[in-house]
């Protein structure tokens, strides 16, 4: 029960997320904090089933730490989507 925590907090961050990087009209809204909440979620899970309990500083630390691990996916979606879109006008002739 206490991962909703950690997804929970992965959202709020995968939100600033959203909000700090760059191009965020080449993504949806909902992707960075779905990003993060599914990456801080992922950690959460491999630390428990790795036996860290619940009473272990770095388990209820890791959700705060991993999730701005959506950063650097985000901005390479942005770039990724800007070079198709510019690819994309080469190749149909528009300015």
């Amino acid at each position: 029960m206490q991962i909703l925590l950690a997804l929970i907090v992965g959202a709020v961050i995968g939100i600033a997320v959203h909000f700090l990087a760059k191009g965020r009209t080449t993504r949806g809204v909902a992707l960075a904090p779905i990003l993060g909440a599914f990456i801080a979620g992922l950690a959460w899970l491999i630390l428990t089933w790795a036996g860290v309990g619940l009473d272990s500083f770095w388990l209820w630390l890791s959700p705060f730490v991993v999730s701005w691990l959506a950063w650097p996916v985000v901005a390479l979606l942005a770039r990724l989507r800007r070079q198709h879109d510019e690819a994309e006008r080469k190749r149909l002739r528009i300015a």
